[in-house]
Parts: C-alpha cells; structure tokens; sequence
C-alpha cells in the first residue's frame, strides 16, 4: 500500500506524507530490487519529512557507499555517530567504509564492537573472515567462517570459505579432520564430501577421493561438480572408461562444455582409441573455437601419428587464437622440418626469440635448420650468440668449431674444437653428424686424437 502511494505520489508530483518505518519499507524495497535511483529519491523525500532519522541517515550512508561516495558516506557518519554511537548498522556501514579505503585492520576492529552488543553475531562473523581474507590473515579468517558454520551447519557459503582457508594455508590433512568432523554431524551434505575428496585428492589419496566423490553424487545425483571430480579421479586411477562415463553424465545434465568434450577425448586417447578422441577433441573446437588447448591437442595426436599435414593445419589454428605463444611457434617450427618446409620452420624459431624463448634448444634447433640449407653465417650469427648466454655447453662449442671452419675461419674454430672436448669429449660424434667435411678435416682429426691420447 505503501509503495503504490509514493510511486503515484511521483507520477503526480504531489507531496504525501508517509511516517519514517513506511519510508524505511519503501526505500529497502528498490535496495533489494536494484532501483538505486527511486530509493535515493525516497530517502531524499523522507529526510525532507524526518531530518533527525538515524535509519534514514544509514540508508543514505548505504546509498552513498553504493555510489563510492566515500568522503560523504564518512561525513554523515560521523553525523550520526554523535547522536547513536553504538548502532549496530552505523557500525557496519563505518566498517563497509573502512574496507573500501583499504583500512582492513580499522575495519576488523569496528566490526568486533559490535560482537559485544549483538544479538545475531553470524554477519558480522562473516564480514569479519572477509576482512581477514583481504590481509591475507587465513587461520583467523577460517577461525570466523567456522563459528558462522557453528550456529548454520547449512551455512555452504562459510564452509567453502573454511576449506579455501585451508587450502591457502596448505592445511590440506587438518581440512580433512575439520570436514570428516562436520560430516559426522551433517552427513548428507554433498558440498562437505565433494571438498573431503578435493582434499584427498590434492594430497594424491585417489581411492579416498573417490569413495568421497561418490558419496556427493549419491547424495545428489544431479551435482555436476561432483562428477566432474569423480571423472579427474578415475583418471587418476587409470580408470579411463569409467572416468568417459561420468564425464558424459556432466552432458546429459547440463549444456556441453569445452572443458569436458577435452577431458573425455584425453581419455579415449589413453585407451588407444584416436578416432574417438579425435572426434571429442573436434567437439571442443566447435564449442569454444578460440580454445588453443584444444587445437595443441589435435596437433599433438597428428604428430604421434606422423600425419604431419594435419598436425600443421591444427597448430596454425593455435597461432590464429594466440601468436605470442612461444610454444606453439615451437610445435610450428618442429611440424615444418618434419615437412621439409625450412623456411617456415627459420621463420617460427625467430618467433620464438622474439618471445623471450631463449632457450638451448631454439637456439640449436635453429641454427642447424640455417646450417641445412646452406646459410652458414646466419647460422653463425646464431650460435655466436646463444654463447652469450650458455658459456661452457659443449652443444654451443662443437657448433661453434664447424660454423667457423666451414667459414673458412680456421683459428677460431680450432679452439672451439678444444673448448668442446674439454666439456664433453663423447660429444664429439655431433661434428661427424652435422658436419661431415669438417669432421674430414686433418687438424680436427689430429686435435681429437691427440685430446684422447692425453686423456686415456
């Protein structure tokens, strides 16, 4: 009755009078239904009717917050704290305040005050642990969580606010104690067995985390997490058949995701059966096709499979979706030696130094393509340079001794022959493979002979 006369007393612009509880009502009708607008319109009208109301000036202060008004929602606060300092809701708000501005501490501090006058300390409780978790402080944020779960056992918010304590804490083995303890009360609780089989798992306990998982989709068999769990615990177990089937349980109760179609083909790939995998990987692509994970996936099947083509189809589909990604351009560069495409497989392992992938192997990997085809300085070039980084690797080395010799920089490159045997003499069989004229080579020969003789 209430609402309908202010909302006919705007359409009107005429002036009703409504006492302050009406005003109270109205205004925390559009908090709840989100129309911020009309409820500052009600609180502007019922403090024009009621100027001394301290729950219309916290509705305000609520409102201000809500609009990161800060410095005001601060001013009125302090307004009404000298005529109602210990109200409980002032004291939230000047919490809410306090949080907002980072002031953690202060804020756990406010809150505390109020536990001393409440009669309902299970907010509070609550807001209390969310300060705690804002500094990072988890054994008394958890403390908190867990007195809110001591008055609601069905309080699931708090529970999973409990274990994530837990687990920041790396607590994992005093979560399980915590959640068996709450389930000898609560046992029917599927959120309880779902998180006691995350903890087992964790803590790599998978026939534990099973029999917890199967006790949370017995209890609701419509939990998809549930299931979900239960299917990365078979594999876990090598159990790949019955992991598919749970998997395809998640898909007849809710709308497929990538994430599962990609689960459910690694384990038909673990049972041998590719076609299958193909097939559930193919589904992923076409449920989220800006899924690299999901592309790699086909180009890695392809590659074991020596199907290189496809391989390189697929990754290409990867760089599309995510061309800063160093280890693709890695699988590109592999793929095309594979093809005999040099050219392109040069061009991806710059792209990988261009990334910041400095490791050996680009570096090898792409002087010995450059060395392939004939391009003995850029190979050169590269070498020279990944032995700024890797001094004394006898890979760098023994590449250093033929660049230079097959540039016709015979010095440099006989003391490169003496660095590399020095490293690791049985290394030597690489000159041999990738350079086969310098291995020919009479003052190679006489260096390696003559290394040997003084090392037997």
């Amino acid at each position: 009755m209430s609402l309908s006369k202010f909302e006919s007393m705007l359409k009107t612009n005429s002036v009703y009078f409504f006492d302050s509880v009406e005003f109270e009502e109205i205004i925390q009708h559009y908090l709840d239904s989100g129309k911020h607008s009309l409820a500052k319109k009600a609180v502007q009208l019922g403090l024009e009717q009621h100027p001394t109301s301290v729950l219309l000036k916290l509705l305000k202060v609520e409102l201000l917050i809500f609009e990161d008004k800060l410095q005001k929602a601060t001013s009125l606060i302090n307004e009404i704290e000298a005529i109602a300092p210990n109200n409980e809701e002032l004291l939230i708000q000047k919490a809410i305040i306090l949080s907002k501005n980072d002031k953690h501490i202060e804020a756990i501090d406010t809150l505390k005050q109020i536990l001393a006058v409440t009669d309902d300390p299970v907010d509070i409780w609550s807001m209390i642990g969310m300060e705690y978790l804002y500094v990072d402080d988890f054994t008394n944020a958890r403390l908190n969580f867990a007195n809110c779960i001591d008055v609601d056992f069905e309080d699931y918010s708090s529970l999973y606010n409990v274990v994530y304590c837990f687990d920041m804490e790396n607590n994992h083995e005093e979560a399980i104690v915590y959640l068996t303890n709450y389930i000898e009360t609560n046992p029917y609780c599927e959120v309880a067995w779902h998180q006691l089989g995350r903890q087992f798992f964790v803590l790599n306990r998978f026939k534990e985390a099973l029999r917890a998982f199967d006790y949370a989709v017995l209890i609701d068999e419509s939990f998809i997490g549930g299931y979900l769990e239960k299917a990365k615990t078979l594999e876990e177990l090598d159990r790949y058949e019955e992991a598919i089937q749970n998997y395809l349980i998640t898909l007849e109760l809710d709308d497929a995701t990538a994430f599962v179609y990609i689960r459910t083909g690694e384990c038909y790939q673990k049972l041998g059966d590719l076609d299958t995998a193909v097939k559930y990987f193919k589904k992923a692509v076409h449920e989220d096709p800006l899924l690299d994970k999901a592309w790699l996936l086909l180009t890695n099947l392809y590659l074991d499979e020596k199907e290189y083509q496809k391989a390189q189809y697929y990754i290409s589909k990867a760089l599309n979706i995510d061309d800063s990604n160093a280890m693709y351009w890695r699988k590109y560069a592999e793929i095309n030696i594979k093809l005999n495409f040099y050219e392109e497989a040069v061009k991806a392992f710059h792209k990988c130094l261009d990334l910041d992938d400095l490791s050996l192997e680009i570096y090898v990997g792409l002087a010995d393509v450059l060395l392939f085809i004939g391009d003995f300085e850029d190979a050169l070039k590269i070498v020279v340079k990944a032995k700024n980084t890797y001094r004394q690797f006898a890979e760098i080395e023994y590449r250093l001794c033929g660049l230079f010799l097959l540039t016709s920089d015979e010095k440099n490159g006989l003391i490169h022959l003496k660095n590399a045997l020095a490293i690791d003499a049985d290394y030597r069989s690489i000159i041999q493979e990738l350079y086969p004229s310098v291995f020919d080579n009479e003052k190679v020969q006489t260096i390696i002979q003559n290394y040997l003789k003084a090392t037997e």
